[in-house]
């Protein structure tokens, strides 16, 4: 059936006169309140998933999904038990590591490292660090023997670049007939990585597992085994197979458990914000309400005219509800195409509004990351998108039941 009339009538209504100027002002700002009110969403949950999955994704990529630790110091023998773990279902790697702290000095500056020990296999092997290289020595690999890799934001600090010297003091010391003296090695920087998380770039020396264990007088023993599996968010019966296979002697965490706080405090921000900017929405629809409301008070005559002209209540209700629609879907879409261009460009804006203010609006020593991530989710998108439309449809039910409802001779009579 065409409601071609239905649709004109409400076109006419939505270019009001100069007389009826103050219902099309209220109109605009209904559009625009959906427009924003989408476009905002769309953007933040963008930017709160890019979060999300940059930092879980780099976490996961510099760390195992599973790592096993010994409960009684430094574990030896490893070898067996990583072999064992290789052979479980659903272990794609299995590797040696070692981690401890350390006092740093190079050129008059000092500060704590974190040591991560890995054998050069594994440190390649790694793709976010094979790919983070941003400069590595000419004469060798960049990782083993005395070489190590420092991050990017470390080398700055420090006045660092490849092939210089570094220094660290081991946090236990060298007993002699004296006393406990301080116990320091050198060590060549063989490569600066920048694997885009402050944290890593500015605190992490990565040393070869031999030079490690040397330097943190481990002898031949680890700290923790890091075990990859093929998906990272479906990892229990994987887990729970590796905690059956250990005696008492080990303990067994997934990602999950070291980052739980963390992790969890994304989620609850997410699902926080998508509530709190659903109200921008929410009061948008009000707006078209309202305004509504107020067209069907000016158009009384009119309604009357045309139901006495023989227009059915339906039609009428048709009018005010395509009304409303134009105004709701409209603004959506608008809002829905500028949340997508701003995702899509959304470093170089924010480029754009650093030089205009003068200002760091992204530092990467509060936000974890050295760029502004987005991602936007279609089906999320599409939610938010349908969301905007059914409120927008909504509010239009009662203003136009209201308009159907008006008794035509009474309104005539009023004027």
């Amino acid at each position: 059936m065409s409601f071609s009339f239905e649709r004109m009538v409400a076109g006419r209504y939505l270019r009001s006169k100069r007389k009826e100027g103050f219902i099309s002002v209220i109109a605009g700002f209904s559009f625009l309140g959906i427009l924003l009110g989408v476009a905002t969403l769309i953007i933040v949950m963008s930017v709160m998933n890019g979060f999300r999955e940059e930092l879980v994704g780099r976490i996961l990529g510099l760390n195992g999904h599973i790592n096993v630790y010994s409960r009684s110091g430094p574990m030896f023998p490893y070898e067996p038990l990583i072999e064992k773990i290789k052979k479980i279902p659903g272990v794609t790697s299995a590797a040696a590591s070692i981690e401890g702290q350390a006092l740093m000095t190079a050129n008059g500056n000092a500060g704590g490292v974190v040591i991560r020990g890995i054998s050069p296999d594994d440190f390649f092997r790694k793709p976010i660090m094979s790919t983070s290289i941003i400069e590595k020595s000419r004469s060798g690999p960049g990782f083993g023997g005395d070489d190590v890799a420092i991050g990017k934001n470390m080398a700055e600090h420090f006045h660092l670049s490849v092939g210089d010297k570094l220094v660290l003091i081991a946090p236990k010391g060298k007993t002699t007939p004296f006393g406990t003296i301080p116990r320091s090695e050198t060590f060549i920087i063989g490569s600066i990585f920048d694997v885009g998380m402050y944290e890593y770039n500015s605190n992490f020396v990565f040393m070869p597992l031999e030079a490690a264990q040397g330097f943190l007088d481990m002898d031949a023993g680890i700290t923790a085994i890091e075990i990859m599996t093929p998906n990272p968010d479906n990892f229990q019966a994987t887990e729970d197979a590796i905690q059956k296979s250990l005696t008492d002697q080990y303990s067994v965490a997934d990602w999950r458990n070291t980052n739980s706080s963390f992790y969890n405090a994304l989620e609850v921000e997410s699902n926080v914000m998508f509530l709190i900017l659903t109200l921008i929405i929410i009061v948008a629809a009000f707006n078209i309400i309202s305004s509504l409301i107020m067209l069907v008070k000016d158009k009384g005559k009119d309604i009357a005219i045309l139901r006495t002209m023989g227009a059915t209540r339906g039609m009428i209700i048709r009018i005010f509800f395509y009304t409303g629609a134009t105004i709701g879907t409209g603004g959506t879409l608008a809002g829905a195409l500028i949340g997508v261009v701003f995702c899509k460009n959304i470093e170089a804006i924010r480029h754009w509004l650093e030089g205009l203010l003068h200002r760091d609006l992204f530092s990467a020593e509060i936000y974890f990351l050295t760029k502004l991530p987005a991602k936007m989710d279609t089906n999320q998108t599409i939610l938010i998108i349908g969301m905007s439309l059914v409120l927008s449809f909504l509010a239009t039910l009662y203003p136009a039941w209201r308009a159907a409802r008006l008794d035509p001779v009474e309104a005539l009579r009023r004027e």
